[in-house]
């Protein structure tokens, strides 16, 4: 989604015979629907992938191998394709074969270990670190650089992307700050993973949340000005043994509030305090309707404007639904040079599948 956004020209590879498809993030690509268990299917796919810039697979270690579409094949063919392999564990190593999921691959990249409350469980900020982070974008990144590395080398080459390694990887600031005491005691008391009075959330009169991140000296006085509170009647910022004494001051404050009078207080202001906003809220929200920061699509659907904005090429998301499984199969094929005979072949054979959406009368 985030290269179609971009302007890239995205076919998703669906399975034939089926109309089903979990892709929630479809906007701007297209669908063909084939059947890659047959040499007919792999055959179709070959001669796509001889006409792409990418081809990206999400399989576990092995399966394109077994295909027939491994890169060993794929890059003879066509020794300038950027070929991504987009998998929890990566290519080698113990677990290159095994089932998985965000919550796994996060765990093994270390940084779970520093998610979480004090005294509670490690937790995991949905599926978002290692999912989409480590994962779609860090192999995105992947795609571009190596793109840009063709101009000059005029080869493709293989992307080894493990969610693992790009968890970790975003975690860099994380692991190489644990000499500057960042992270010296239990998780959940530090500076930046709750235990800090001044960075943290707290719930408002009416049931809501104020973020606080108020971690400079200058910030964390006026966020004791907004709530009303003089430093000379409270312990040292920087005192961690006063820490929770510190926090329940802080929780009873925000509590004598509602989310909305406490915006009044602290907007315009450098205390770093804001509101939680919903899904709904933040879509509405004064800031983010001035800078446009969610679309809608043709069914009136928001969701988050592409980012980074650019000057001169900006993002052109596509407002149109998503694709249908199938539903670009004739289309695609006959920009790829199949004619309309071996087409029809195809799809009697099952090979192919073409779902066209009926008219809605």
């Amino acid at each position: 989604m985030l290269l179609a956004d971009f302007g890239a020209k995205v076919i998703r590879v669906d399975k034939a015979n089926t109309s089903y498809t979990n892709d929630s993030m479809a906007r701007g690509k297209r669908s063909i629907a084939l059947n890659l268990k047959s040499a007919e299917g792999v055959g179709v796919l070959k001669k796509l992938c001889a006409q792409s810039d990418v081809l990206i697979e999400p399989f576990r270690h092995g399966v394109m191998e077994g295909l027939g579409l491994g890169p060993e094949v794929i890059l003879k063919e066509n020794p300038q394709l950027i070929y991504a392999r987009l998998t929890g564990f990566g290519q080698s190593g113990k677990y290159a074969k095994a089932a998985g999921h965000d919550i796994n691959y996060l765990s093994l990249s270390g940084l779970m270990s520093r998610l979480g409350k004090k005294d509670e469980n490690p937790t995991f900020p949905l599926n978002l670190l290692a999912d989409f982070a480590g994962g779609g974008y860090v192999c995105a990144l992947g795609i571009v650089m190596s793109l840009f590395e063709r101009t000059r080398s005029g080869q493709g080459q293989v992307i080894d992307s493990s969610m693992v390694e790009g968890a970790a990887y975003l975690g860099s600031f994380v692991w190489k700050s644990q000499k500057q005491g960042l992270w010296s005691r239990p998780r959940g008391e530090n500076l930046l993973d709750g235990g800090a009075p001044f960075y943290d959330t707290y719930m408002t009169s009416d049931g809501k949340h104020m973020a606080v991140g108020a971690l400079e000296p200058q910030f964390y006085n006026q966020l004791l000005k907004g709530l009303d509170l003089d430093a000379s009647d409270l312990p040292n910022q920087m005192s961690f043994s006063d820490w929770p004494e510190l926090k329940k001051i802080f929780t009873e404050k925000f509590l004598e509030k509602t989310q909305e009078q406490w915006c009044q207080i602290f907007d315009h202001t450098d205390a770093c305090v804001t509101p939680v906003l919903s899904f709904d809220s933040a879509a509405t929200h004064q800031h983010n309707k001035e800078r446009g920061s969610f679309i809608p699509n043709d069914e009136g659907e928001l969701s988050p404007r592409p980012a980074p904005v650019l000057s001169r090429t900006p993002a052109a998301p596509c407002s149109s639904r998503d694709p249908y499984v199938g539903e670009h199969t004739q289309e695609v094929l006959t920009e790829y040079g199949f004619s309309a005979k071996e087409i029809s072949a195809l799809q009697s054979s099952g090979v192919i599948s073409c779902n066209k959406p009926k008219a809605q009368l």
